[in-house]
């Protein structure tokens, strides 16, 4: 029981689409699903935050950027002009994961304190959707 947990939590660090169907798969309680799934995403969200600042000192060290964010990236500055922290950190995090919105969070030069804090807060919120959608999508069966 408890290697399925920890599988569920493993899965949910790097993506939690993959960590609550397999927790249901196991046979696991909607419950630990939940717990596991958040522990897991939280970790990650921790994980790309201290990583993240990280191995950007590590790139730009010695090296200054050559090109203007905004004209190499035209849609994403546009999306950060217009959403900001809220919409990079939640908005982020329910569609494609809290490490890719921290990593982009990163490149943007934003408030990683901001961010992190949004990240967790879509986790939190991905968790219990899917959860649910996943539990009420069983009872259906």
């Amino acid at each position: 029981m408890i290697f399925k947990i920890l599988t569920v939590a493993g899965l949910a660090t790097f993506e939690i689409y993959a960590a609550i169907p397999a927790g249901f798969a196991f046979g696991l309680s909607p419950w630990v699903i939940f717990f596991a799934s958040v522990t897991g995403g939280l970790v990650g969200v921790f994980v790309a935050f201290f990583l993240g600042a990280k191995i950007k000192q590590f790139i730009y060290k010695n090296k200054q950027p050559k090109q203007d964010k905004a004209q190499k990236y035209p849609f994403v500055v546009k999306i950060w002009e217009r959403y900001g922290i809220l919409g990079l950190g939640f908005l982020g995090t329910m569609l494609v994961g809290a490490p890719i919105s921290i990593a982009i969070g990163t490149g943007l030069n934003a408030d990683l304190k901001k961010l992190l804090i949004w990240c967790c807060i879509g986790v939190i919120t991905r968790c219990i959707l899917f959860t649910l959608i996943g539990y009420y999508g069983l009872k259906l069966f």
